[in-house]
């Protein structure tokens, strides 16, 4: 696995080595061992999947208690994958970084625990699925604004997005809990 950084040091994606022939391909999703190399050393705890259609766009969440680190992949489809600091005490604090993920790069992204997270489809279906490094906690969960003027978020959109309410009801960053 090699890992690729992003403008935002603690958010990274990583490249898993891929091996394939006319068989289709196999390579490791997931290797305790080889994360810990590339900096990753938290427990998962939990595994969520889901299926949205194109324009669907979730979050931004996070937790502010039980706080969530999310090992983040699609395995059918594609998105882009948005990542905000939310750590008051960051030098990259209300930055965002986004990336391309798809079942067609292979490639997962590692958003540590004090960063809002959320995505968009940008293809016809997306199927994605992601680690969790606590379980989660309704109580403690925040949305964090996705059209946040302050955050000027270059979602790749042709049109107004498709969200949850709680989503419409985020918050911008200047009202929104941060981390310390």
């Amino acid at each position: 696995m090699q890992r690729i950084d992003t403008t935002i040091p603690d958010v990274f994606m990583i490249d898993p080595k891929v091996f394939g022939d006319e068989r289709g391909f196999f390579f490791e999703s997931y290797n305790k061992r080889a994360m810990q190399e590339l900096g990753i050393t938290d427990e998962f705890v939990q595994d969520n999947h889901s299926r949205s259609r194109r324009g669907v766009l979730r979050g931004l969440h996070y937790q502010i208690q039980h706080t969530q680190g999310k090992l983040v992949r699609v395995i059918a489809g594609s998105v882009f994958d948005v990542a905000v600091d939310l750590r008051k005490n960051s030098p990259t604090f209300g930055q965002w970084v986004g990336m391309e993920l798809s079942a067609d790069n292979k490639r997962m992204a590692w958003i540590p625990p004090g960063f809002a997270h959320g995505f968009v489809v940008t293809s016809d279906t997306a199927e994605f699925l992601y680690k969790t490094t606590d379980y989660w906690s309704p109580p403690d969960e925040r949305c964090l604004l996705w059209n946040d003027p302050a955050l000027n978020i270059s979602w790749p959109l042709d049109s107004e997005p498709t969200i949850a309410a709680k989503d419409a009801a985020g918050l911008p960053l200047s009202q929104c809990e941060v981390f310390p």
